[in-house]
């Protein structure tokens, strides 16, 4: 099987049947292709995965995310189109994640560590040079379910 680039499955070479794997409990559709790169918490090898059509990686021990920037208003805006947004309050972000410095898994050098901009009180890391952010587990979600001004004026 092949990983078809940019899309959510795998293809036979010999027989051409396009395999689309069941998304996780996170909804995470796990490709189970390896990446060259290593999850910056666990060090294990992160492997290709979709959610909501977008592609990234993703570390199957801690279950956190590697987006590209260009793909990570896509992916926030298509999971929140298939999710019913919570009217419960955001919680505060862990203040102690700030102190946290984790390398960026493709060049090597140390992330920026800053509050998310947009809802969820979520503290992420990204990486400016390679266009990369860092969700730890949980945190697209806490995201995809704050309130946010653009979808406010929708209710």
């Amino acid at each position: 099987m092949r990983l078809e680039p940019d899309k959510e499955c795998l293809v036979c070479d010999y027989c051409s049947t396009v395999h689309f794997p069941e998304a996780n409990a996170d909804g995470v559709r796990v490709l189970e292709e390896p990446s060259p790169l290593h999850c910056p918490i666990c060090a294990v090898a992160l492997v290709h995965a979709s959610v909501a059509r977008q592609r990234m990686l993703y570390c199957g021990q801690c279950r956190g995310m590697l987006v590209g920037m260009d793909n990570f208003v896509a992916l926030v805006h298509n999971v929140r189109a298939r999710h019913e947004i919570s009217g419960e309050p955001a919680h505060q972000p862990d203040w102690t994640e700030m102190d946290r410095r984790i390398k960026c898994p493709q060049c090597g050098e140390e992330m920026d560590t800053h509050p998310y901009g947009g809802g969820g009180n979520v503290i992420i890391e990204d990486c400016e040079r390679c266009s990369l952010n860092w969700l730890d587990y949980g945190e697209l979600e806490r995201i995809v379910q704050a309130p946010d001004r653009e979808y406010a004026s929708d209710l």
